[in-house]
């Protein structure tokens, strides 16, 4: 290679490319991300490179603009620059110079594992890493950019001032090119007990851009952002979509400007004056987050595998959880507790978790946060009575903790005023009566760390539930106010990560009033997702239909509670409740206490077909069922080689017609011969046909018919769930059943 390199690279994994324009000692430019394109020759990626160039406009800059991963405004680029900052107002357009260039930890310009063909390099799953400076703003940045085995791009950069005065970062955000054909876009809002409700719109000139200031990911998060073909869906359509892995402020955008190109952006969202870098200083960016696929479920698994490949992945089957919230709240007393105990363990629940209430004066939602010791007015031989009996009887223990909030009446807030985030002379409005602790101080950090180890120290702990029961307003370091946001982020993230690397088989949980806590940089530290706080199965079926587009099942809570919502106080059948709950980490809300012996017969069955069926639940393929009917849903698992599925077939509403017609059921195999039957616990659900197709025994039909004519189903009543098993059938019986055969 010269000292000048004009080449680029082609990164091919998991059915997707990723085509890297690395001329002209510029940042990389996307040339071509998406469906695999095959390797490229150095003729074949000069036409790839110079058949993408939009032409010249009438009163637009005389060169083509060259847009890079992080667009710069002094190239030509008229949309959002890729970074923006100044020095005292100086230094605010930045121009890149790259200096060096690696792909695998190898310079390029030495000889690396795959082909090079000319100037073009072809090469599998990697990470490329881009050295550049810009001398006269004095300015050094590197970013990075991998394409993971599943498909999945991720982008982050860090920036270092190289000058002598302060530069102040106001944003940074990383971007990814889409072609003009993905028109429509999908992103989500939500609201506590509503979360990712699906949104969609046209993309038009402008940006189309999701901001979240409330210093958590937030109940209304976009989550994902995605843009493409007109229509597409679940299985249908091509899917470009951007995360910004980041659980404070931060933004997702779509941009598409007068002369034709279009970019989906993400980053932290930066308060103003909250990042000032003296020389010397750097700040790096949040990962940024690519994922294309043929169709929602497409994107979705590529997701879940990149996830399910990591080294920190929970491996162990998830624990069947019983959480005392919505039985007894605040309401803490032993002999009701162990009561509790004794009926989960003989329900077959695996793990049982003391919900908030247990420490200093907490006994209502008004005081006590901040004061992490076991009270002993409630608890006066502390926690072992409990624990010990709940370990006792072969289950785990859990316990509730909201480590970056503080009770104005609370011994913390009384001694430490000076530790609430606040800006100015005033205290921020509250929220859930409750305020911020400021963790980017040092001896608050301490004081949280240091009280949290004391109980993990004292009893024998395997799961915290990790709260976050408020947005941040205000959010400023006293005594002068500075925004705080970024290194309260920060401040967790480093907390999570002391207690995992002392307690390195402690589980932990992230809830924020729900799933105000989703994220893909939560989700590096912790091993679980509360994806609501409404566990009407009704509603959850929406929350956890979209929560999947980004969460694997395993990572999901997701709980059976009574029989009455205590969000919605609708009322549905335990089957309702149990097969909405099945298709996650499975738990479980109620009371036990006052369930009926049948109920309680009838839910130690659904738990122990989770359990028969906990391997394909938290390890097959997502699936779910685009269907005309807004009153029907499928959605289901698929295990990766095929060779069983588990469905859900689920009437919302009610129809607008009499029978659902055939339902078809997605990826299995078309070759192989599959037996499908009803996993029926306690009978049919309430209104289903008298006699389904199945009463004359299991049928046997090809992956092909099933996935492309389907089968009849019952028509249920509104709120009413069938759950269907479909398995090789040469596994099961060597194909020597009497069932129908097709």
């Amino acid at each position: 290679m010269t000292d000048t390199p004009d080449f680029g690279v082609v990164m091919r994994a998991g059915g997707v490319s990723l085509v890297l324009d690395l001329g002209d000692r510029g940042l990389p430019a996307i040339v071509h991300w998406g469906a695999d394109c095959g390797d490229l020759d150095a003729r074949g990626f000069a036409g790839l490179a110079v058949t993408g160039v939009l032409p010249v406009a009438a009163s637009e800059v005389d060169v083509p603009v060259r847009i890079s991963m992080l667009p710069e405004h002094a190239r030509g680029w008229m949309g959002r620059p890729g970074l923006s900052g100044s020095r005292a107002g100086a230094a605010w357009s930045p121009l890149w110079r790259t200096v060096t260039m690696a792909l695998d930890g190898v310079p390029l310009g030495m000889p690396l594992d795959g082909a090079s063909d000319g100037g073009v390099v072809n090469h599998g799953a990697g990470t490329l890493v881009v050295d550049a400076v810009d001398e006269v703003a004095e300015l050094a940045l590197t970013l990075t950019v991998e394409l993971g085995v599943s498909g999945i791009v991720r982008t982050r950069a860090a920036v270092r001032n190289l000058g002598a005065e302060v530069y102040q970062l106001d944003d940074l955000l990383l971007c990814l090119p889409t072609p003009a054909i993905a028109s429509e876009v999908l992103d989500f809002a939500g609201r506590w007990g509503g979360e990712r409700a699906p949104q969609r719109r046209a993309v038009n000139v402008g940006a189309h851009r999701r901001e979240s200031r409330r210093g958590r990911t937030g109940l209304d998060a976009a989550t994902i952002l995605s843009v493409g073909t007109p229509g597409f869906g679940f299985a249908g359509g091509e899917v470009w979509g951007v995360h910004t892995a980041w659980s404070g402020n931060h933004v997702h955008q779509v941009e598409r400007v007068l002369s034709g190109e279009q970019l989906l952006g993400g980053g932290e969202l930066l308060l103003p004056g909250e990042v000032r870098l003296a020389q010397g200083e750097s700040y790096e960016s949040p990962w940024v987050y690519g994922i294309y696929g043929a169709g929602l479920d497409d994107s979705a698994r590529r997701m879940h595998r990149h996830l399910r490949a990591r080294p920190q992945h929970p491996r162990s089957p998830r624990p069947v959880t019983l959480n005392v919230w919505e039985a007894v709240y605040f309401d803490h007393d032993l002999d009701t507790l162990l009561a509790l105990a004794e009926k989960a363990a003989d329900v077959g629940i695996e793990r049982f978790v003391l919900d908030d209430g247990w420490f200093g004066g907490r006994r209502s939602d008004r005081a006590g946060l901040g004061d992490w010791t076991v009270s002993d007015a409630v608890w006066p031989d502390g926690l072992h009575p409990l624990v010990d009996r709940v370990r006792g009887l072969g289950m785990q223990f859990g316990l509730w903790f909201e480590p970056e909030m503080v009770s104005m009446d609370s011994d913390l807030a009384r001694a430490h005023p000076e530790w609430i985030m606040a800006t100015g002379d005033r205290l921020p409005v509250e929220s859930r009566h409750q305020q911020v602790l400021n963790l980017g101080i040092p001896e608050a950090y301490d004081h949280v760390r240091d009280a949290m180890c004391a109980i993990l120290d004292e009893y024998d702990i395997a799961y915290l539930k990790w709260d976050h029961n408020r947005d941040l307003v205000d959010a400023g370091t006293q005594p002068l106010g500075r925004p705080g946001v970024h290194e309260q982020t920060l401040a967790y993230y480093r907390l999570v990560d002391e207690l995992k690397a002392r307690y390195p088989e402690l589980e932990i949980e992230s809830c924020s009033s729900g799933g105000g806590r989703v994220d893909l940089a939560a989700l590096e530290r912790t091993d679980r997702v509360w994806v609501s706080d409404n566990n009407d199965p009704i509603d959850r079926q929406q929350i956890n239909r979209w929560t999947t587009q980004l969460v694997p099942p395993e990572l999901m809570g997701n709980h059976i509670a009574s029989g009455a919502s205590h969000t919605t106080n609708r009322l549905h059948a335990l089957s309702f409740r149990a097969i909405t709950a099945l298709f996650g980490h499975l738990g479980v809300e109620w009371d036990l206490r006052h369930a009926s012996e049948a109920e309680l017969a009838e839910l130690s069955g659904w738990i122990e077909l989770h359990r028969a069926n906990r391997e394909l639940l938290h390890g097959g393929e997502l699936v779910r069922l685009d269907h005309p009917d807004a009153s029907l849903s499928l959605n289901g698992v698929v295990a990766a080689d095929g060779s069983a599925g588990l469905f859900a077939f689920v009437s919302l509403s009610r129809a607008p017609v009499a029978s659902p017609g055939r339902i078809r059921l997605p990826r299995l195999l078309p070759s192989a011969r599959y037996r499908v039957e009803p996993l029926l616990v306690g009978g049919l659900p309430h209104g289903a046909d008298t006699a389904p197709w199945w009463e004359l025994g299991p049928v046997e039909l090809s992956g092909a018919v099933l996935g492309s004519v389907g089968l009849v189903m019952p028509a249920l009543r509104p709120e009413q769930a069938v759950l269907l098993r479909a398995e090789r059938a040469d596994e099961v019986d060597g194909g020597t059943s009497g069932s129908r055969t097709a």
